[in-house]
């Protein structure tokens, strides 16, 4: 049987009703990743026997009809940055290479409550630090659709390994788009939460133990199928545990209203981060879809005052921020006598004025995000959603060779800076926006498409729905690699 196929959550209900068994499920996809994974290079930590034993449990307890969740006996990788209780989590930094975690984060923690087994973990770049998934201790992560690209970052491997079919569920994180970049580059569906939405201590980076809430940064699922997506965000949707006592999240249910009666804003391109023509045209395609079911559609609309410079420019800095809180001693004094001689306004001087930024900057940026979630929030009295693109470039090839600061993409056949591809993803990330990546079809060499479907907090539902409406009226389509 092609288990691999199949929805996690109908998985699930065969082997609580014993159609199948959790064994059998899990040798399916043991046997893919021993046959697919080496290639691939997706899937860099196994645990088989310890996963064998939990889904013997798992068929134990469906024999005595006892159910372990919705998620029972289901094997499933997570991104190799999420702390597990007895399991390597390196975040792919050599410094790390014995860490051994003594906990196990929150959101996976929900996902094992849930039924769930975990089999594995998936590769992701150096500290989660890039748009490619590759490090010194697992080396370079490839793309199913075409080995010489990459799968994006820096849930790279996570989406890597649910397209080829090494994993039903995944579980990635994201703060430059490495959820959304890594779904998009692979044809499968990935969702960046409201910030907040899913607790993300137990992720590395911060540091092993941290306990403080990270800047941007949120956990997220990934999966082949949409569905999937939304049960998983309410398993793994509320507050951490010591909020819990206090607080419960009540998640607004999805608006359910036909396709052509939402309110669709569009941001196609932008001189600041021209987006190639193949990714553009894939989303012309699908607004030229909904327009002809008599969509209402609006092409210019934007937050007042805000263009896509201004909130990149707080974006980058706010993100360089939460990445120099990491930084050594020597790299931290290093960065402030180049951001303080510096006259560009390069990549890498924003990097160095950014992750060296005072206390009172930061607080003054925190400010100016503030003003940005208000005029976002007035955007979306109008509007239901708005459709854009999640990066602006399709999948590129592998590229090492250099820092990011120094690397460019080949956009419209033109150079462009490397890290310009984390422009579109920010738009929501610095608001705290849910913003979903969904597959939309392929371009003309074969690869894969998306569209992003940003809406305003706590939307998280009505953006799936949005999204399988989208589907269901073929305006968008599925593509697996296999």
């Amino acid at each position: 049987m092609t288990f691999h196929t199949l929805s996690c959550f109908d998985l699930a209900d065969g082997i609580r009703h014993r159609r199948y068994t959790a064994e059998t499920v899990l040798d399916h996809f043991l046997e893919r990743i021993e046959r697919l994974n080496p290639e691939l290079n997706a899937v860099v930590v196994i645990q088989s026997e310890t996963a064998r034993r939990q889904a013997q449990a798992a068929d134990a307890a469906a024999e005595r009809g006892e159910s372990w969740g919705p998620l029972h006996g289901v094997p499933m990788t997570i991104k190799e940055t999420f702390e597990l209780e007895g399991w390597l989590t390196t975040s792919g930094h050599g410094k790390l290479r014995q860490h051994v975690s003594t906990r196990t984060a929150p959101a996976v923690q929900r996902l094992i409550d849930a039924g769930a087994i975990i089999m594995g973990k998936t590769n992701v770049p150096e500290l989660a630090g890039d748009l490619q998934s590759y490090n010194s201790l697992y080396g370079t992560t490839r793309n199913p659709w075409d080995v010489k690209l990459t799968p994006g970052g820096s849930s790279g491997g996570a989406a890597a390994a649910l397209a080829a079919g090494l994993t039903p569920l995944e579980l990635g994180s994201d703060i430059g788009g490495s959820i959304r970049t890594p779904a998009a580059f692979c044809g499968v569906y990935g969702l960046k939460p409201t910030y907040g939405l899913v607790p993300t201590r137990g992720h590395i980076p911060g540091p092993p133990g941290n306990l403080a809430h990270r800047d941007i940064t949120v956990a997220g699922p990934m999966a082949r199928h949409l569905d999937d997506l939304e049960q998983a965000l309410m398993l793994l949707a509320g507050p951490d545990d010591d909020l819990a006592p206090g607080w419960q999240i009540a998640l607004p249910a999805a608006r359910e209203i036909p396709l052509t009666q939402y309110r669709v804003a569009t941001w196609v391109d932008d001189d600041y981060a021209p987006v190639d023509a193949a990714v553009r045209t894939g989303l012309q395609q699908v607004i030229a879809s909904l327009q002809a079911l008599g969509a209402s559609i609006t092409p210019d609309a934007r937050p007042v005052g805000w263009s896509l410079k201004r909130i990149d420019a707080l974006y980058y800095d706010l993100l360089a921020g939460v990445i120099g809180g990491g930084l050594a001693p020597a790299m931290h004094d290093k960065l402030t006598e180049f951001a303080t001689t510096s006259r560009q306004n390069d990549y890498r001087t924003r990097f160095a004025r950014g992750a060296t930024q005072s206390h009172a900057h930061w607080l003054a940026q925190d400010e100016q995000r503030a003003q940005l979630q208000a005029r976002w929030a007035e955007f979306f009295q109008h509007y239901d959603v708005l459709l854009c693109p999640v990066i602006n470039t399709l999948p590129f090839p592998h590229s090492q060779d250099r820092p990011a600061t120094d690397r460019t993409l080949t956009i419209n056949g033109q150079p462009r800076p490397y890290l310009e591809a984390t422009v579109w993803a920010g738009l929501a990330a610095v608001a705290g926006l849910p913003a979903l990546s969904v597959p939309i079809g392929l371009s003309p060499e074969g690869l894969p498409l998306a569209v992003q479907i940003v809406g305003p907090k706590f939307s998280d539902r009505t953006l799936i729905e949005y999204a399988r409406q989208l589907q269901n009226a073929g305006v968008t389509r599925r593509v697996l690699s296999t």
